[in-house]
């Protein structure tokens, strides 16, 4: 008894056919790859010219340091105690708003970062960061 003969056609085939499957596939495959170059370049437009400059402002950097005696350092420059809201103050109006960088010597105790820290945030500074050294192996 051979499957698929003439002779059986009481039975049932218990198989899909899998031929119009595969060519229904095909098919859309082949319509996909026709209508996607379409899709990419369907609207042309015609943009404006326009001759400007990339802005290229890169806000200074203000680098602060506290060394082992507490003493603060503006840019490699001594500054007192008092200077110091004054000298953020100005920072902090300036457009774009430098960046602070922020030093602490290792010895120093860590109310002298902390006071500098918070003076430079009531006078509006945004972005403010600390500067350490890399571990050494």
């Amino acid at each position: 008894m051979a499957f698929g003969t003439q002779d059986d056609t009481d039975e049932v085939m218990n198989e899909i056919n899998m031929t119009p499957l595969v060519d229904v596939m095909l098919v859309l495959l082949i319509i996909f790859i026709i209508t996607v170059p379409v899709m990419k370049h369907s609207v042309n437009i015609d943009l404006p010219r326009a001759s400007s400059q990339p802005q290229d402002a890169k806000p200074e950097t203000i680098r602060l340091s506290v060394d082992g005696e507490g003493q603060y350092w503006w840019n490699e420059g001594r500054v007192a105690d008092a200077d110091l809201p004054k000298l953020f103050a100005e920072a902090a109006a300036k457009n774009p708003q430098p960046e602070l960088h922020l030093r602490g010597d290792r010895a120093v105790r860590y109310e002298r970062v902390a006071l500098a820290m918070s003076a430079a945030q009531q006078a509006g500074l945004h972005k403010i960061g600390f500067i350490t050294e890399p571990k050494a192996p």
